[in-house]
């Protein structure tokens, strides 16, 4: 069901601080800020040969990353997206074998302009799940 890693999510407390240590000391390609109100997150990308790093920031009070901030300070590893060919189905699959969608369990649109949906970490050996549709 699951194809490549399309990228791995770090929440920031300091987006541009952060930015700055994959573009400078690493000298990866960043992207610029995006800000997703859906997701009541600002988000960058580092770009690498063969997958992406996620760098997140809470936008807003109501950000779901704030809570994960207060309860990690320096930040730290938020998520795990994997792509997937339909997204339909993997979710009828999942909620089959008794896997958590979160949310509605409907997809959103996610931060590369594509559905996606997140699979509650209790299912997961503790990691939280993105999946994103790609065609």
């Amino acid at each position: 069901m699951i194809g490549k890693l399309n990228h791995v999510a770090i929440v920031v407390p300091d987006l541009e601080a952060a930015a700055a240590v994959y573009r400078g000391t690493l000298g990866a390609n960043v992207t610029a800020p995006l800000p997703l109100p859906d997701h009541g997150v600002t988000t960058v990308f580092v770009e690498l040969p063969n997958t992406k790093i996620e760098l997140l920031h809470p936008l807003g009070d109501d950000s779901p990353v704030a809570n994960f901030l207060e309860r990690n300070a320096k930040g730290g590893m938020h998520h795990i997206c994997y792509e997937v060919e339909d997204l339909s189905s993997a979710i009828d699959k999942l909620v089959e074998e008794g896997a958590t969608v979160l949310g509605d369990g409907k997809p959103s649109i996610g931060a590369h302009g594509l559905p996606v949906v997140f699979l509650h970490p209790k299912d997961f050996c503790g990691t939280l799940i993105e999946l994103e549709e790609v065609a």
